[in-house]
């Protein structure tokens, strides 16, 4: 006779899953949905709408019967037109060994970097504050995430970051325009960066995704100095496509391959009728919603100015700002959120308690009435 043993279902979940915590920007949009009409300055998407040419080109592709998966690796016609962008910034010595993959949006293509190249004891090199998933997919794979802090400037001290170098340093994690700070870092900061980790044999992750929202001056990706630089991008903030899925990643060919055949085993291909939507993408200007974004960034800092501390963020849609009056980040936002303000507690994204995040990817509407609650709260 057979004894049914019910277990714990707690008992089945890997260890591995014990380092991640629902994220705390998840818990504010949870909460953005219980408000009452929330001033919602947390949500790092576009405000502005897929531009149409775009959406026509996903229907139409519907309508043509293209819902079949695509090769693991992308429409050959979406690759191209990449690639013939990337040769348009990069060096031809950039360009000789590099191949492309089309992802299930930048997400899908980081987690197939670092599956890829991740074995457990190596090291990745960050920087604090981070985007949440670096730290996260790091350990996933069994790896150790060494966070460099940049505070306060949000640049980091090659010199810093050289003296973390160890034998067991496999990766580094680049971000500018960054997300949660919106710091763009100078050219002899990323150059240095890069340089260090070719001479070193460690392999250089750009995540690019923001590089459109450069304001004070052009985006220069760090594979103009290192060409082994495995870039990171996408159309999920350039275009608002978000919901859409849409990621690249080019680099070296060997590791592409390897990237190419563990999408074959995951994702399989990005969504087909969205990658048709991306190829009409490429010949988008965006030129305008880039202007309205850097407008925004200038009234918040000029608005906040007296009250808070802001500094100097050069690109992507956000503001990491300091509670005023020694305040931690933590409690500042709860108070935010009991007068109806919705944004995110830095500790997010940081060993630190002392910040939180502005989106003003938000009307202008919304950014007004934000800016007028957080003066208030820095009198109170």
């Amino acid at each position: 006779m057979l004894h049914n043993k019910q277990r714990d279902p707690a008992e089945w979940i890997a260890k591995a899953m014990g380092q991640f915590e629902s994220s705390g920007i998840r818990k504010v949009f949870d909460l953005a949905r219980k408000l009452k009409d929330p001033v919602n300055l947390s949500i790092g998407q576009p405000d502005f709408p897929v531009p149409e040419i775009i959406r026509h080109a996903a229907v139409k592709a519907i309508d043509s019967g293209h819902n079949s998966y695509t090769v693991t690796q992308g429409l050959p016609e979406l690759r191209e037109g990449i690639l013939a962008k990337v040769r348009e910034n990069l060096p031809p010595t950039a360009c000789e060994d590099r191949s492309i993959l089309i992802t299930s949006g930048t997400t899908g293509a980081l987690v197939l970097t670092l599956t890829c190249v991740l074995d457990p004891g190596d090291e990745v090199i960050g920087f604090d504050p981070w985007f949440v998933m670096y730290p996260n997919l790091t350990g996933l794979s069994g790896a150790k995430f060494i966070a460099v802090d940049t505070a306060p400037t949000f640049v980091p001290d090659p010199n810093r970051v050289r003296s973390l170098i160890t034998p067991k340093t496999k990766v580094m994690i680049l971000n500018t325009p960054a997300n949660p700070t919106g710091a763009m870092w100078p050219l002899e900061v990323t150059q240095a960066l890069a340089e260090m980790c070719l001479e070193k044999g460690i392999l250089l992750i750009s995540d690019e995704i923001y590089s459109m929202f450069s304001y004070d001056g052009p985006f220069i990706s760090p594979a103009q100095f290192n060409p082994q630089t495995l870039v990171i991008d996408g159309f999920s903030k350039s275009h608002a496509m978000t919901g859409w899925r849409v990621g690249y990643a080019h680099g070296p060919s060997r590791l592409v391959e390897e990237m190419i055949k563990l999408q074959q085993f995951t994702f399989v291909c990005a969504p087909s009728m969205a990658q048709h939507g991306a190829l009409a993408a490429l010949n988008v200007d965006m030129s305008t919603e880039v202007a309205s974004y850097k407008e925004r960034r200038d009234f918040i800092r000029r608005e906040l100015a007296h009250d808070y501390d802001i500094g100097q963020p050069g690109g992507a849609f956000y503001l990491y700002v300091r509670a005023p009056h020694g305040r931690n980040g933590t409690d500042f936002v709860a108070e935010a959120i009991n007068r109806n303000l919705l944004i995110i507690p830095g500790k997010v994204f940081s060993h630190h308690d002392t910040h939180f995040r502005i989106s003003y990817a938000a009307t202008m509407k919304t950014i007004e009435r934000g800016v007028e609650i957080l003066k208030a709260m820095a009198k109170a």
